[in-house]
């Protein structure tokens, strides 16, 4: 039986994650994710581009995440990227979903196995559930898609 409901759940949430992959949006919970940042606030902050915290408070250590879904990776201006990153910016790295998951548990191991380059990302393991991660993703999907509905209609 168990077998039967994990593929049943399978089967409901593949739907969701091919959403996002094809422009249907994050197949998370933003709410959830809201829950799921705080611990992030400690480095990470979602500025807009004028200067207004929509979440955190004033992490500096990351990146700000506004803007951060579609967004090509190690792109904010003035930002110090580890070299992984870099490497990882120029073989193309795009935050989708998909990829936010991945990096998101083990950013080092995922950036390795992303570019074949061998270093140390910025970013600690973090502790955190594939469904947590879905759900941050969406969460921080919400800011910054006025700018990106501006750039599609143009």
């Amino acid at each position: 039986m168990i077998r039967k409901l994990t593929f049943a759940t399978a089967l409901l949430s593949a739907p969701m994650a091919f959403a996002d992959s094809h422009g249907g949006g994050p197949s998370g919970d933003p709410v959830a994710g809201e829950a799921a940042f705080r611990p992030c606030v400690a480095c990470h902050v979602v500025r807009d581009p004028s200067g207004e915290v929509l979440a955190g408070r004033n992490g500096r250590t990351g990146p700000n995440l506004y803007g951060i879904a579609g967004r090509d990776a190690g792109s904010i201006e003035d930002f110090r990227y580890s070299t992984l990153m870099q490497a990882a910016a120029a073989q193309g790295l795009v935050w989708t979903e998909e990829t936010f998951a991945a990096y998101v548990p083990n950013a080092t191991d995922f950036l390795t196995e992303f570019s074949g380059e061998r270093g140390r990302s910025a970013m600690t393991p973090q502790r955190v559930s594939e469904e947590d991660t879905m759900n941050l993703y969406a969460f921080l999907a919400q800011f910054g898609e006025e700018e990106m509905d501006a750039g599609a209609s143009e």
